[in-house]
């Protein structure tokens, strides 16, 4: 199948990505309005920061977390944690309309069961981009990883189960989500460089919202 062939003719909003990937296009679009105003919540209590990775490099894309737990990286490695180290509170409760986001997304491409206890959220300015890298700090693989792009338009990376294997660039747009499990599960994948743009909502930033279950 050609990584982006259509599942079916009456479903032009849905693409193939690969066995266990698919793109919802547009599919966040209806809910753009609550996430906003839910992503200002979370950002009022848990705010934005440049997390240091255990090799001591300041990550160029800004992080913080809502729901049960919190992804977090520093000198000491990657894991999940109950409690913001910046704040000592625990991460803000993930909002309704995140969680409904979230777990419709997963059920639309048959993992029916997904209730994500945890919420990373990206900020992208200008330049800013994520490394080739894989969700594996989760106790559970059979859980899938739904991934929410909101704002200025990116080029997602898709690679397969090791590093060096090829990638494929993927565009993503405001309202567009992509759910990767089963034998997905585990490919790497990034965002290439920001480039400069604008959205009505979130003037020159994207905002990628990567509901998971951490437990």
């Amino acid at each position: 199948m050609n990584l982006f062939e259509r599942v079916s003719q009456t479903e032009a909003s849905k693409e193939m990505l690969c066995p266990g990937a698919v793109m919802l296009r547009k599919f966040a679009q209806k809910y753009e309005t609550e996430l906003f105003e839910g992503l200002r919540k979370v950002t009022a209590k848990a705010p934005f920061r440049h997390m240091v990775t255990p090799g001591g490099f300041r990550m160029s894309v800004a992080m913080t977390n809502c729901g049960a737990f919190g992804w977090i990286t520093d000198e000491t490695g990657y894991r999940y944690d109950r409690v913001d180290p910046e704040t000592n509170a625990t991460w803000p409760e993930m909002p309704d309309c995140f969680l409904k986001l979230g777990s419709s997304a997963a059920t639309e491409v048959g993992f029916d069961e997904f209730l994500p206890d945890a919420c990373l959220i990206n900020r992208y300015e200008p330049g800013s981009k994520l490394s080739l890298h894989q969700d594996k700090n989760e106790r559970d693989f059979e859980q899938p990883i739904v991934s929410v792009s909101l704002g200025v338009s990116a080029m997602f990376l898709f690679g397969g189960s090791r590093r060096n294997d090829d990638t494929e660039r993927i565009p993503v747009e405001h309202g567009d989500v992509i759910v990767w499990g089963g034998p997905a599960r585990l490919r790497y994948h990034g965002v290439m460089a920001l480039k400069e743009g604008f959205h009505p909502l979130a003037g020159g930033r994207r905002f990628n919202l990567t509901f998971r279950k951490a437990t």
